[in-house]
């Protein structure tokens, strides 16, 4: 038999329990998957990848290569402190950044149309790209996440400073770069088109040199 006393505290602890969940407190802790605020775009997806994501790419770009001089073969790597932050600011910048190409917003300013009119158009207009995303999201999702995985690839390279893996990273991130490209900027630029290309520059005739009276 249940006594009076006991069922009170049962049911002290239901409400109590009720209470708790529904607390201030617990209400006020945020998700880690929900925004602290609303995501506004400035520019397009154009001006985006020229004025942001394109400088800080060339911060991991730079920080490597290999030129051929007078005096010989010179090799650039990072051998400072300074030379790594840099590397490091590309990196973070880029791991970061590259997620507000999920903000919907414009493929191009105002008027810019790429270079998609004419009958040798070899880019996509701004209008067909969005139709392409549109279609398949899952795809834009991909480009982006391969250009963040070489963000966080360069975070965990400077963090062990391994110059030879930072080689490789240069060129993961031109190869994710490149891919983006021909699917959504120029997607006509195929073997085709650079034949075409190859056979039309070799039948430009020579410029002729008359000799000076």
């Amino acid at each position: 038999m249940v006594t009076r006393c006991a069922y009170s505290l049962a049911i002290f602890a239901i409400v109590g329990s009720v209470a708790a969940c529904a607390s201030p407190n617990a209400a006020a802790t945020p998700r880690a998957d929900r925004l602290w605020g609303d995501l506004k775009p400035v520019v397009s997806v154009k001006e985006l990848m020229n004025d942001m994501i394109d400088p800080v790419a060339d911060n991991i770009f730079d920080a490597v290569s290999i030129t051929q001089t007078a005096a010989g073969t010179v090799e650039k790597v990072p051998r400072t402190d300074a030379d790594w932050e840099k590397v490091r600011v590309g990196g973070v910048s880029l791991a970061e950044g590259v997620y507000l190409l999920k903000i919907p917003r414009p493929f191009a300013p105002a008027g810019d149309l790429n270079n998609s009119t004419g009958p040798e158009a070899v880019e996509l207009s701004p209008m067909a790209i969005r139709a392409k995303v549109e279609r398949d999201p899952v795809e834009w999702n991909a480009r982006i996440e391969a250009l963040r995985n070489v963000g966080l690839e360069v975070i965990d390279i400077v963090r062990r400073k391994d110059v030879q893996e930072l080689w490789d990273a240069s060129d993961n991130l031109d190869a994710a770069c490149e891919a983006c490209h021909k699917s959504y900027w120029y997607p006509k630029e195929d073997d085709t088109f650079y034949k075409k290309l190859d056979d039309r520059l070799k039948n430009v005739p020579a410029p002729s040199h008359s000799t000076p009276r």
